[in-house]
């Protein structure tokens, strides 16, 4: 456990570093800090939050930066948010898609680094569906949706299907299912394949799990101000990092998982690279919030930048933007 002195020093190095991007020296930390030690007493104090693996010693500077554990330590004991109020437009809500893109475009003004923004999870509901053989094991699946959306998937089986075989499985997806959700149909068909002839029960389920796949790639998220990143000093001087950074960008299924990861709790939640296996780069960090429609829980969004953004900041604005982003959808309908 640290004592109240270490974790002053702590928080001042972490609040100094964050706002200069240079190694912190004890002297400066003594200033900073505002408490009467002297610089022997501070190196000793520094070195001992470098034992607790807390800060580090970059290259050959006497100075010390903030590791991914110190931020942690930082941002979960010792971070008060100052109450500034932040200049926030309305999110036009005239189309569920304006107002993703407007969000992103937002986080990222407000922060000066990248926004992203999940879309909302849409329910795949399906009115109807019929099977359509293409070639030997190799199908069409065409579901429509309540409001006639047509969707058109191909499947390949293990087996292969008769016409009769194909109108009896889709027959009984109809009969026994329309009008619910293809994620409760695979569900139910779990359950249920057993009863159901071995070979058509597997047909139903490759051709459910293919529509599944396919709203589920319908989740698509909204990135903007990317080139913020190249302003962030501790990026420009290396562009190796700035590489890496702009591959979590890139992999967009990443940036998925780690949204959906985010949207299985309340509030605003803090992702710092280097602690877990979460985001993947050392240098960026990503406080992120999930929003509603009419109280469920259906996107995530959140502020990418380096692990030394002002994170008391980066919690109002995005805490802030998610309840733009949820009164704007729940009053869209």
């Amino acid at each position: 456990m640290l004592d109240d002195r270490a974790k002053l020093l702590l928080k001042a190095l972490v609040e100094r570093y964050i706002a200069e991007g240079t190694p912190v020296g004890s002297r400066t930390l003594s200033r900073a800090s505002g408490l009467e030690l002297s610089p022997a007493t501070i190196r000793n104090v520094m070195s001992d939050l470098e034992e607790l693996g807390l800060i580090a010693s970059p290259h050959t500077s006497a100075g010390r930066i903030p590791t991914a554990r110190g931020y942690r330590l930082f941002v979960d004991t010792m971070l008060t948010a100052q109450r500034e109020e932040l200049m926030t437009p309305s999110l036009a809500a005239d189309q569920p898609q304006k107002v993703i893109a407007n969000a992103a475009h937002l986080l990222s003004n407000l922060s000066q680094f990248v926004g992203v923004v999940m879309a909302p999870r849409r329910t795949s509901v399906f009115r109807h569906i019929e099977f359509l053989r293409l070639s030997e094991k190799r199908y069409l699946v065409i579901i429509v949706s309540p409001d006639g959306d047509v969707q058109n998937r191909v499947v390949f089986t293990e087996s292969d299907y008769t016409q009769t075989q194909l109108i009896e499985a889709a027959n009984f997806l109809n009969t026994n299912y329309a009008g619910m959700a293809i994620e409760q149909v695979r569900e139910r068909l779990k359950n249920e394949v057993e009863a159901l002839r071995g070979e058509i029960g597997a047909l139903m389920q490759t051709a459910v799990q293919a529509s599944s796949d396919a709203m589920s790639q319908q989740d698509e998220v909204v990135i903007s101000g990317e080139r913020n990143l190249l302003a962030v000093s501790d990026f420009s001087s290396d562009m190796s990092h700035l590489r890496r950074a702009f591959e979590l960008f890139e992999q967009k299924t990443q940036l998925m998982r780690l949204l959906e990861i985010s949207s299985q709790a309340a509030g605003v939640r803090i992702f710092i690279g280097g602690e877990s296996k979460v985001v993947p780069f050392e240098e960026l960090s990503i406080v992120s919030a999930p929003y509603e429609v009419d109280g469920q829980v259906v996107g995530t969004l959140g502020v990418i930048g380096p692990t030394r953004m002002p994170y008391d900041r980066m919690i109002q604005i995005v805490d802030i933007t998610s309840k733009l982003v949820s009164n704007a959808l729940s009053h869209n309908k």
